[in-house]
């Protein structure tokens, strides 16, 4: 059996510099279906190709930020006419294809979905301990999640080049999704009252981890079936994300171990 699902994950890598400037060619990259990994645009031009550029971000589902022209040239001097996108070095796969052919390999799905996972090498070491310890997938909102540069690439010791990332316009709707699937979501907060330990973690499993700044958001919380927190017993009150998730991964790589 295939450790995990194989998918068609990296692109030719480009390097964190390379970036592509200007209306038309933006508009053409993503018509070629590249992998745009940050799209932004000046946030006070709406003329007809930018109206252009916008309609077709949103027919492939790319979300782009409204900023001013001094981010802008604060990125590039040259005439980038209000348009500055970043590549992707990844190639996203989406989480339907990934949980239909993790069970069509009759393996038991690992899922790892962060919310608001913004430090890039917080980012890179989740996806390294992740792979490491077997996970099918990270799941990862479209916007206010780590880009994947880089840094990540280099903290991942190469792991994204291996672990396929699913990036999401609506994590609720995923999380949903996730639960019709059959997968249990335990939300790992400091607001459980039962350790990690003491869940059953032996089923599939979506493991979700909330922001560095403020956890996991209420709205996601209300859809975990279950709750759990890593055990505190000295005087700092709480551990870094990328150290907790792969806490809680190790769990459930011993709980199925014992089963």
């Amino acid at each position: 059996m295939e450790k995990r699902p194989k998918f068609a994950l990296s692109t030719e890598l480009v390097n964190d510099q390379d970036l592509i400037f200007g209306t038309r060619a933006v508009l053409e990259a993503i018509r070629a279906g590249r992998e745009i990994e940050n799209l932004l645009v000046q946030r006070d031009l709406n003329n007809d190709l930018i109206r252009e550029l916008k309609a077709e971000a949103a027919a492939n589902e790319i979300t782009y930020q409204k900023v001013p022209v001094e981010k802008l040239n604060r990125i590039t001097r040259k005439n980038h006419q209000g348009v500055v996108c970043f590549l992707s070095p990844i190639r996203y796969a989406p989480i339907q294809e990934v949980l239909a052919h993790t069970f069509e390999l009759g393996r038991m799905p690992l899922v790892v979905v962060l919310d608001r996972v913004t430090d890039v090498r917080n980012f890179g070491a989740i996806a390294r301990t992740a792979e490491c310890l077997g996970a099918d997938a990270i799941v990862i909102p479209s916007r206010g999640s780590a880009r994947i540069n880089a840094d990540a690439m280099k903290t991942s010791a190469g792991a994204l080049n291996f672990l396929p990332v699913c990036r999401e316009l609506n994590l609720k709707d995923t999380l949903r999704f996730l639960k019709d699937s059959g997968l249990q979501i335990v939300a790992c907060t400091e607001k459980a009252d039962a350790p990690i330990a003491e869940s059953d973690l032996s089923g599939p499993v979506a493991l979700l981890m909330g922001s560095e700044e403020d956890g996991i958001s209420g709205e996601y919380l209300k859809l975990a079936d279950t709750r759990a927190l890593v055990p505190m017993l000295g005087q700092v009150g709480s551990l870094n994300v990328s150290v907790a998730t792969a806490i809680c991964l190790y769990e459930v790589v011993r709980q199925r171990g014992q089963k």
